[in-house]
């Protein structure tokens, strides 16, 4: 390897960026089994729980067979955060060719907020997740979302804008759910429960805010979890709505 791509991967340090490792021998592990194993710790305990030395004890292994296929920590979050991208089902090449390209990018961000939520230790790691855009689940979801905004009649250039403002819209609000569903994890209590022991104080806070009293009160006896979900899904409507608006002109 030439030195000056030695620099720029010691530069770019990331799983991504670096051959993987071998071994002349067969290696006990595999890098799925340690980054199955991690996803369940994570899912479990959250991600002040994760390190090096409990997952090998979770796996029976010791440190050096981690090693192995993983450098450090920040490597196991990027291939932990690549592996929750490979749970969203993808839109089917072609598939939006025939006008249901707004169908195929709503299942899609539904399907990216869902596998959010079920992992809701994302939105502490996701500013930390190194090159996440170069893991193989990310890039072919971004690959099958061109798609979907090509086939629909975008240029290239305008639907890598419109996947990039479809995914900013869903990464947001679901990193924003997760944040909250993990508060709730900690309190103990169901989400339901939690709102209305929160409700007194927040009634309170919006008291000088007439606008804000209004819109709270209107939300008093909503069910939470539904009123999370109606939130999403209006917000999506707005941006395909414009991303509808932007391919008509």
């Amino acid at each position: 390897m030439k030195q000056s791509e030695q620099s720029a991967q010691q530069a770019l340090p990331s799983v991504w960026t670096r051959p993987e490792r071998r071994r002349r021998d067969q290696p006990a592990l595999s890098r799925e089994q340690i980054v199955a194993t991690a996803l369940e710790l994570l899912d479990s305990e959250g991600i002040d729980a994760l390190s090096m030395r409990k997952l090998g004890a979770r796996l029976g292994a010791g440190a050096a067979s981690l090693y192995t296929h993983v450098a450090n920590k920040d490597e196991l979050i990027e291939l932990a955060v690549d592996e929750v991208y490979g749970e969203v089902e993808l839109p089917e090449a072609g598939g939006a060719a025939d006008g249901e390209w707004r169908a195929a990018a709503a299942q899609c961000a539904h399907g990216l907020r869902a596998a959010f939520l079920r992992h809701p230790w994302i939105a502490s790691v996701l500013g930390e997740a190194g090159l996440s855009h170069l893991g193989p689940n990310m890039l072919r979801m971004s690959e099958a979302m061109l798609g979907v905004f090509e086939d629909a009649g975008f240029p290239l250039e305008e639907a890598d804008q419109a996947v990039n403002t479809l995914s900013a819209y869903v990464i947001g609000a679901a990193t924003s759910e997760a944040a909250w569903l993990t508060l709730l994890t900690r309190s103990g209590r169901s989400e339901q429960e939690w709102v209305e022991h929160l409700w007194p104080a927040a009634e309170r806070a919006v008291e000088p805010y007439p606008r804000l009293r209004r819109l709270y009160a209107t939300r008093r006896a909503q069910d939470a979890e539904g009123a999370r979900g109606d939130a999403f899904g209006t917000g999506l409507d707005s941006v395909l709505d414009g991303l509808a608006t932007r391919l008509r002109g």
